[in-house]
């Protein structure tokens, strides 16, 4: 690790709360993104029984990189590090024809952020420029809002850019002109940038208070494309958080380069987050920042925003190959999901067996009969290096089933989003002729949204986020029931299909359709090698 990425002391990390220790502890198991880790004894002693590092030197540096990299770990209340101030941060909001949001935003921005440099508004070809001039004119903010003007409209992502390059602070928050930061909401963003290597946090977006009591106002603060979930994370392709929305964003300048991509005019902040990552860059997702959005509810205008969000993943799949595939699974799980989609006794008895062929090969793969260290990880945090038989699993049957049995879980639920979001249109047609088709179109539709429902479902004793409307004196937040929550789910799986058929239309590609088998052409590789 080179000496300007390194964590500073007093640097914390604490496990995810989903990552297993397995075989009595000598592996450590990560789910988003999958990792599998041993970890030598020095550092487990590191990590304590509470599982949370404090870095104090350059050992405990180097591990606490590893575990983030890998995202089994996150940054947590990072004590007496706060990351850069308030004070060295400029906000660029674009906005068009929109002065009712652009006043409620700064007016938070006033209360919650009130020791900014400067807010830098960039009009993008409103109709009425003068509205935005008299908001900014009467803001609290005085001379430290700033606001620049398009001629005519450019999109979201050149005002953007345009207030980027008219920034003089070394970091940079976007804000929409429909979102409200909540108290609170800078902090937690900024403590990330004490890692030197991070270069963009982004906050959890919920929904507006008070914004409504409908069920799609109930199924958007459940279920909105925004919210990534209340669980921290590295931003990742291919993961849990493999985007987040350029709705708010704080960055380093120096990092974007000439940021956004004007040319896209839907999915830009997908892009960025592709091309910082393919830079080397470290991105992170921090839920205990929030910023509240203004959602669309009414009941065309939310559908045609998820037709909308469905064509950007052509040119995303165009500009970054294999980033934005509708499934992906190994051979075996994708065996797995074609027999039993057959729906035939033999089919069922054949997915059993490639699924016992599958857990044996995982077996071997971590009991093998020579040392290997492939996925040890030391105390020095280096992956790999001399051989080691202490790195072999006492149990390894028992973690190959849990590893097969996580990727079973995963393949099926993959497999009915398959069916029901990404092909519904091949789907529909199949199911006009084929019983066997409409069972399963059926069984998807009906199980994967009942499986969401469960997930998003509001806990008993959940807090309300400050985005969830609710009875007045209603603990938690409010539920949608199961019936509503299906419709309201399959019509936005609808939307996002048929947005992205069109966009795969116009983009005459069918890269973001194709799903993607992982090692097979390796494997086939193998297997012609052995017959020759």
């Amino acid at each position: 690790m080179s000496g300007a990425d390194r964590l500073p002391d007093g640097f914390v990390v604490r496990l995810d709360h989903r990552a297993r220790w397995l075989d009595g502890g000598a592996a450590l198991l990560g789910l988003s993104p999958g990792r599998l880790l041993h970890l030598a004894p020095a550092a487990r002693r590191l990590l304590g029984a509470g599982g949370e590092l404090v870095v104090r030197d350059d050992t405990g540096a180097r591990l606490a990189r590893r575990l983030l990299d890998a995202g089994v770990a996150h940054p947590v209340s990072l004590g007496g590090l706060t990351g850069p101030p308030e004070s060295e941060v400029t906000v660029v909001v674009p906005v068009r024809d929109r002065p009712d949001g652009l006043d409620r935003l700064l007016a938070a921005l006033a209360d919650t952020a009130p020791e900014l440099v400067e807010v830098i508004v960039v009009d993008d070809g409103s109709a009425d420029p003068n509205a935005h001039r008299r908001v900014v004119a009467r803001s609290r903010l005085g001379s430290r809002v700033r606001l620049v003007r398009h001629p005519c409209s450019r999109g979201p992502a050149a005002a953007r850019n345009t207030g980027l390059a008219a920034a003089g602070t070394g970091l940079v928050a976007f804000l929409d002109s429909d979102v409200v930061p909540q108290p609170g909401w800078l902090a937690p963003l900024l403590a990330h940038l004490a890692d030197p290597a991070a270069v963009l946090a982004a906050p959890r977006i919920v929904g507006l208070p008070g914004a409504g009591e409908s069920w799609l106002d109930r199924y958007e603060g459940l279920r909105s494309s925004l919210d990534l979930g209340s669980d921290p994370g590295p931003i990742l392709p291919r993961t849990r958080v493999a985007y987040v929305p350029s709705a708010a964003l704080l960055v380093r300048r120096a990092a974007l380069g000439a940021g956004f991509d004007e040319r896209m005019r839907v999915a830009e902040d997908v892009d960025l987050v592709l091309r910082l990552h393919a830079a080397g860059c470290r991105l992170r997702y921090e839920p205990a920042a929030l910023v509240a959005h203004e959602h669309r509810v009414r009941p065309l205008d939310w559908w045609t925003r998820k037709l909308f969000y469905g064509t950007g993943a052509a040119p995303l799949a165009l500009r970054h190959p294999g980033s934005v595939p509708p499934m992906v699974l190994a051979p075996w799980a994708a065996a797995v999901c074609l027999l039993l989609g057959a729906q035939r006794r033999s089919g069922v008895l054949a997915a059993a067996a490639v699924t016992a062929v599958a857990w044996w090969r995982v077996r071997r793969t971590l009991a093998p009969k020579a040392p290997v260290a492939a996925l040890e990880v030391t105390v020095a945090g280096q992956v790999g290096g001399s051989a080691n038989p202490s790195v072999r699993l006492r149990q390894p049957g028992r973690v190959a089933a849990l590893l097969v049995g996580l990727g079973l879980v995963s393949a099926a639920n993959q497999a009915a989003g398959l069916v029901v979001r990404h092909w519904w249109p091949a789907a529909a047609v199949g199911a006009l002729v084929s019983r066997r088709v409409r069972r399963a179109v059926l069984v998807a539709s009906v199980g994967e949204g009942l499986a969401d429902w469960y997930r998003h479902r509001p806990r008993a004793g959940q807090p309300r986020q400050p985005g969830q409307p609710g009875q007045p004196g209603q603990p938690g937040q409010p539920g949608l029931d199961p019936g509503r929550y299906l419709l309201a789910h399959r019509a936005d799986d609808l939307g996002y299909g048929v947005g992205l058929w069109w966009g795969a239309y116009q983009g005459r590609t069918l890269a973001p359709l194709r799903p993607e088998v992982t090692g097979l052409g390796a494997w086939l590789a193998g297997r012609r090698g052995r017959s020759s």
